[in-house]
């Protein structure tokens, strides 16, 4: 297939291998060094079971996700497979979920790749908030410049955190922590397997990164299931392993009790003072860098659904316009990065895992339902599959927190209320 875009349209310009690294990095980021200390307080030690109940419903998703952009390669995912399969309403709630929990979450990862810079250069929360800024502008310019460069960096950002978190895996899994011996305290019941798993997504959502951004992989139909659902078997088995050895390692009230669940591990090894800080100050670059590289795809995938979203006019359709050089969608680049800007200047949103893990299983939900409505399906994807990841996303989005649920219902409120006035307004 060529790779040369049709006028006002993106390039195809990434392989197999920048796609699934893509995935990765969206994947790997924020959510693996700080989602395990809630998920935890949920679930104790049915902390495994949290684990591969989201892993199956990121894995079904992930199926259906793959299963619909290779019929439908084109930038805005959900939300366009929404509009073509199930009608406008619901394609615009799902591109309306993405685009406003997504950005509350890059907001929250810019901001933790300033406080974790911060803490790297001894500086304050102004100065956390400053870097996180910085952070959004730098990554938006990388962006700007077209998806191979953004491809390139992700490369560079991922690779040394998938290296040193693979080297935390086997410390947790092999050495002596503090929870060695010790029963756990942990007073909860099986039912916190529900929530925690849906906490637990939010460590998952950013395998479909892909699919977003279809319009600019090559040979779509074959390359985008194999990134998609590589890039998902890669994390599935790092998680794995991480969640395990923490539980081990730690046990269940210090790592639900840990903000930072890896450096508490690093610091609680035992070793000489020396190698003490040189392991934590190595778990907080990784941690830095993997933010860094979900910011980077994030924003990126972000724009994408904005592109596709004014292109069909659910937002302002001059977000719409497409870079004739760099064939980069610059206005939803800005706008995006803008809105982000604004929201770690103003507020604290380090907590919105749950509200943004509410959005995007409800975009996964309607991801589900479309594909169920398809005839023709590859093997690989039968209809049990679609049904199985529509009846898990309903399940853990209904059984998050209940502050989480009924903010994110209250945006989707606000959303579909300005999408009828509008349409309104239009038809007077």
């Amino acid at each position: 297939m060529s790779t040369s875009p049709a006028p006002h349209g993106l390039a195809r310009r990434l392989g197999t291998l920048d796609a699934a690294l893509i995935g990765v990095g969206s994947m790997v980021g924020a959510g693996v060094f700080v989602a395990f200390a809630p998920a935890a307080a949920h679930a104790g030690p049915w902390l495994p079971l949290a684990l591969v109940l989201a892993a199956v419903v990121a894995w079904c998703n992930a199926t259906s996700t793959a299963q619909l952009a290779a019929r439908y390669p084109a930038s805005g995912g959900t939300y366009v497979y929404a509009n073509e399969r199930l009608g406008p309403w619901p394609g615009f709630v799902a591109g309306w979920g993405f685009v406003t929990g997504k950005t509350a979450s890059a907001a929250a990862m810019s901001l933790t790749f300033g406080l974790y810079a911060a803490e790297l250069a001894g500086a304050d929360d102004a100065w956390a908030r400053l870097l996180a800024v910085a952070a959004v502008v730098g990554l938006t310019a990388v962006n700007l410049g077209g998806v191979s460069r953004t491809a390139r960096l992700t490369q560079l950002l991922v690779l040394p955190v998938l290296a040193v978190l693979l080297g935390l895996a086997v410390l947790l899994l092999s050495g002596e922590g503090p929870a060695a011996g010790a029963g756990a305290a942990w007073d909860g019941t099986a039912w916190g397997v529900l929530p925690a798993a849906g906490t637990l997504f939010f460590a998952f959502a950013g395998y479909a990164r892909v699919a977003t951004m279809g319009e600019e992989v090559r040979d779509p139909e074959r390359t985008i299931p194999r990134a998609v659902l590589g890039a998902l078997a890669v994390t599935l088995l790092l998680y794995g392993l991480l969640g395990l050895g923490l539980l081990r390692f730690l046990g269940v009230d210090r790592l639900a009790a840990s903000p930072a669940p890896l450096l508490a591990a690093v610091e609680s090894a035992g070793w000489l003072a020396g190698a003490t800080t040189a392991g934590a100050a190595v778990v907080t670059v990784a941690a830095a860098l993997a933010t860094l590289g979900a910011l980077l795809a994030l924003v990126a995938g972000i724009s994408r659904t904005v592109l596709a979203m004014a292109r069909r006019r659910d937002l302002p359709p001059a977000l719409g316009a497409v870079s004739a050089r760099r064939r980069s969608p610059w206005a939803a680049e800005l706008a995006v990065a803008g809105i982000v800007v604004v929201l770690v200047l103003l507020g604290d949103v380090r907590t919105v895992i749950g509200f943004s893990s509410f959005g995007v299983l409800v975009y996964y939900a309607l991801a589900n339902l479309s594909a169920l409505t398809m005839a023709q399906r590859p093997g690989w994807a039968p209809r049990a599959v679609n049904a199985v990841g529509l009846t898990g996303c309903l399940l853990l989005a209904f059984t998050l927190p209940w502050p989480s649920v009924l903010t994110m219902l209250g945006v989707f409120a606000v959303g579909l209320a300005g999408r009828a006035l509008v349409l309104a307004r239009r038809h007077d």
